[in-house]
């Protein structure tokens, strides 16, 4: 049978958090409120974009509207600027693609932003089903979407490994009986993804292949 590998975006395939903030401290410097530090964000993101907005602005949440307006502008503007892959990344889905896994993409990156990453930065893999947060779904950690993969691709859940690097990606893989990888170049430690249920730790990229095989 074929290994079904779901990866999350932002923090595990992709560098982004860069970009994030500075369109994030543009915007709040718009409004004429304090900006964040670049690790700073990595605590604000991986709930959605509605999350990050909400935890940037903190007391100001009655700019909610113009912020979420201000930040789509920009960071549509800014796409993939600075933001790649990790070091490794291509090496990993090298050796995946050799292997024939199933790849696909789960993240609470809106869903036209994640198919256009994943369009563009990944256009030389074979990816079978990319999704970000859609209105009419629930955002991870609920785990529809992960679900609803497995049964596109016909793949029992318990055999999928869900790889991502928050609380959010484990308590996903967790609530929809998969198998949790965490990595460690993202944006959170390892004390937070073994508390959310990790079944694997991985510091390298290429170290996911010990795990699947």
């Amino acid at each position: 049978m074929k290994k079904t590998l779901i990866f999350d975006l932002d923090g595990t395939l992709l560098d982004s958090i860069y970009d994030i903030a500075l369109c994030m401290n543009e915007v709040l410097t718009s409004l004429k409120l304090d900006t964040y530090k670049i690790d700073e964000y990595k605590y604000f993101v991986g709930s959605g974009m509605d999350v990050l907005i909400d935890n940037a602005l903190k007391n100001s949440i009655e700019l909610k509207d113009e912020a979420t307006k201000r930040f789509k502008e920009l960071y549509e503007f800014n796409l993939h600027k600075n933001t790649k892959p990790y070091d490794g990344i291509y090496e990993l889905l090298d050796e995946l693609v050799k292997l024939d896994c199933n790849l696909t993409v789960l993240s609470n990156k809106p869903d036209f932003m994640t198919k256009e990453y994943v369009k563009t930065v990944f256009k030389d893999y074979p990816f079978l089903e990319v999704h970000g947060q859609k209105e009419h779904l629930s955002k991870k950690p609920d785990p529809i979407q992960a679900l609803n993969i497995a049964s596109k691709l016909k793949i029992n859940p318990s055999e999928i490994f869900f790889v991502g690097d928050t609380k959010v990606d484990m308590q996903t893989a967790k609530s929809a009986n998969m198998k949790a990888i965490g990595v460690l170049w993202g944006f959170r430690d390892e004390k937070e993804l073994k508390e959310h249920g990790a079944d694997f730790i991985v510091k390298e990229p290429l170290e996911i292949i010990n795990i699947i095989k």
